[in-house]
């Protein structure tokens, strides 16, 4: 049966090694190459074409996140296991955007982490129970939209927008300055993500942010 080649990348020394020195007695496995960075596993993959790679998220010249994207572009059957001591929304969601294909704590077992890089070539992905508790309640919470961001006085300019309302309209509608309509204005269209008025209105009306009609 072939081996299972693995490399492994993480910028501290002494966690590299350490995992190096247990994975090197496995007999199923072969070590085809390490390093620090996520420009070194990008090399890596290019030249050894590991079938798993254990890698850090943080790390200098290069994190995990964008490593893992870069390398599933050019070698998309090589599973990325993510290897960290962070769980964060932060850095767990855009690992596993980015094609992480397992995650894992460095608090883990050496022996889970052979298991996760045995079940990783029989496409079985194996995600840290905490990890896994954060994507479920990602599922579950219904996704924001962008006018959930707004504050209530947002809110309202924004569906006097919606009913075509000139800023001087707006100003006399809500009693509020014409140039406190024009930074809520500003501001609304920053979080909407739209370039003008215009597209602030079509996004109120196809959102049904409007304003009850007397």
């Amino acid at each position: 049966m072939n081996r299972i080649k693995v490399a492994v990348v993480d910028d501290h020394d002494m966690v590299r090694k350490g995992l190096l020195a247990y994975l090197i007695t496995e007999p199923g496995l072969e070590i085809v190459g390490e390093g620090s960075s996520g420009q070194a596993a990008i090399e890596l993959a290019k030249q050894e074409k590991p079938d798993v790679i254990l890698m850090d998220l943080l790390m200098e010249n290069g994190t995990g996140i964008e490593a893992t994207r870069e390398i599933i572009k050019f070698h998309p059957t090589c599973k990325i296991i993510i290897i960290t001591s962070y769980f964060d929304d932060e850095q767990v969601f855009p690992a596993i955007e980015a094609g992480a294909y397992s995650y894992l704590l460095k608090t883990a077992r050496a022996e889970d982490i052979i298991k996760a890089i045995e079940k990783a070539v029989q496409n079985e992905p194996v995600i840290e129970p905490k990890v896994a508790s954060k994507m479920m309640n990602r599922f579950r919470t219904p996704s924001k939209l962008p006018h959930d961001e707004l504050t209530e006085r947002e809110l309202e300019v924004l569906m006097c927008l919606g009913d075509g309302l000139t800023n001087q309209e707006i100003s006399e509608e809500l009693f509020i300055g014409v140039k406190t309509v024009k930074t809520h204005v500003s501001n609304i269209l920053g979080k909407l993500q739209v370039a003008d008025r215009t597209q602030a209105a079509i996004y109120a009306n196809r959102h049904g942010v409007l304003r009850e009609k007397k």
